[in-house]
């Protein structure tokens, strides 16, 4: 770890950045090791590290293995391109080879991790038909967006969808190199668990492996050491397995100096991975499983009942031409997220910007009810869904109008919403119930439509309901949509 420590002084963060390196803190990788399940009937296991950087990982794996009377060998191979770290990863690993009671046998590839198994993965002409699989597989994998053109994205066509990242393209091939019920533990962020950005990773990784264990962090900063990285990040363990178990474990802990401070949950595993996008959905507590069982009675979708959530059609600072600050003729008012104001949409507001002037058919919606929801909020707001109720009648002098593109607007796929259908909405996205579930699904501060739009939520005749009885108390308060959810329920 010294000599770790040593090379990240000394490497400056920039030139690291090139190949997505984030070093694994010793805490961190012995944490991750002691997830493995160690056969006590094997003499001899085979184990793999891609993106192996200074061997952290693969050290503290053969560390564990010292405890192990039955295990003798260990034949472990990693996967490191960058020339920079090279020559640690080899200082570390053949240090561990001097010192360890096992016969250890290493390999270090230097070939692209992701384009070398590329026609295997694909199971091509000219590819092995028996590839070499591995008991374990263990990784920080790189954190960078490439190209959707770069030769790892292209080799991957089942797995990618838009601009890839390599850590999602490390976990699906550390999948595919596990032998069948081999367990793999990985570090990588979370941005995976949800949205369409991931979905055919998800697919992929969820059919032909499941999930066994996801560790969270309460702390976004301190789980890499020496690195300013915000990102939020977890650790997984999967098996290679199409049987789904009953059950995952969830623990968390506030950072990775407090593994001894961990609290765990048992929960359904159906109620994590769940839907046929296989949203992943990280509950801390026994609340948060209750929060999805409850959404969980709902067996349909805003799309279901004829509804969508959309994202507002104008980029204000791409347009700025069409932009007007005083009404004037031809002038149709922009909506922004700041006209939603304690539950309802109010216009003019006296801001900079709120007209356009424009012919651009894209930039234009009907003059109707809509339901307006923010699609950004600060990390340290109370809610993360903040909605407006928009009639049109209160606008009668305008046929069109226009969405800022940091607002989303739920709009009725096939006819106008009616007054009372907005206002059930309205007590959906207002609720406690809802809210929560949102944080659950997603840990950005974004409001995503697709995730939106794949939301469990009650038949249209309940809404409307719900609305009516929002719309006779004149309440728009939390704590009223809560229990008219509850009543309607």
């Amino acid at each position: 770890m010294e000599r770790t420590n040593l090379y990240i002084n000394s490497m400056p963060k920039k030139e690291r950045k090139k190949y997505g390196q984030f070093f694994t803190s010793l805490e961190t990788a012995r944490f991750m090791v002691s997830l493995y399940k160690i056969p006590t009937d094997r003499q001899c296991i085979t184990v793999l590290d891609a993106g192996a950087g200074s061997g952290i990982l693969s050290c503290a794996f053969m560390e564990r293995l010292e405890q192990s009377n039955s295990i003798e060998e260990i034949e472990l191979t990693c996967y490191e391109n960058d020339e920079n770290v090279l020559r640690l990863l080899k200082d570390n690993l053949e240090y561990y080879k001097k010192n360890s009671t096992k016969v250890v046998k290493y390999y270090i590839c230097t070939e692209n991790y992701i384009t070398s198994q590329y026609l295997d993965f694909n199971d091509m002409i000219g590819g092995n038909k028996n590839p070499f699989k591995y008991d374990y597989v263990i990784g920080n994998p790189p954190y960078m967006k490439i190209s959707k053109n770069a030769p790892e994205a292209i080799a991957m066509p089942e797995i990618c969808y838009g601009t890839p990242n390599l850590y999602f393209l490390f976990a699906a091939i550390g999948l595919f190199n596990l032998k069948d019920n081999g367990e793999m533990v990985y570090i990588i962020p979370r941005s995976w668990t949800s949205g369409a950005y991931f979905k055919r990773f998800r697919q992929y990784f969820l059919t032909k492996g499941k999930l066994e264990h996801i560790h969270l962090f309460v702390s976004r900063n301190k789980v890499f050491d020496k690195e300013n990285v915000l990102q939020e990040t977890i650790i997984i363990k999967v098996r290679k397995t199409y049987i789904t178990p009953a059950q995952i474990m969830i623990s968390s802990s506030n950072s990775n100096r407090d593994f001894n401070k961990v609290t765990s949950l048992i929960v359904p595993y159906n109620l994590v991975v769940s839907g046929e996008d296989y949203y992943v959905y990280l509950v801390t507590n026994k609340e948060e499983v209750e929060v999805l069982k409850q959404l969980h009675k709902f067996n349909q979708t805003l799309p279901d009942i004829g509804l969508k959530m959309k994202t507002g059609l104008t980029v204000d600072f791409r347009n700025l031409d069409i932009l007007r600050n005083e009404a004037e003729e031809g002038a149709i008012p922009l909506f922004y997220s700041q006209h939603i104001k304690q539950g309802k949409v109010q216009f003019p507001i006296k801001k900079d910007h709120e007209y356009v002037v424009t012919d651009q058919k894209g930039l234009i919606q009907d003059n109707k009810n809509y339901l307006f929801v923010k699609r950004f909020t600060a990390k340290e707001e109370s809610r993360r869904l903040q909605c407006g109720i928009y009639l049109a009648k209160n606008y009668p002098q305008y046929t069109k109008i226009s969405t800022q593109n940091k607002l989303n607007f739920i709009d009725g796929l096939f006819c106008e919403m009616s007054e009372c259908l907005v206002y059930g909405l309205y007590v959906i996205f207002n609720s406690t119930l809802y809210d929560e579930y949102y944080r659950i699904l997603n840990g950005s501060t974004q409001v995503n439509s697709t995730e939106i739009n794949s939301m469990p939520v009650p038949d249209i005749n309940t809404i409307q309901q719900m609305g009516r009885k929002l719309m006779e108390s004149k309440d728009l308060s939390e704590r009223n949509c809560n229990l008219i959810l509850e009543y309607c329920e």
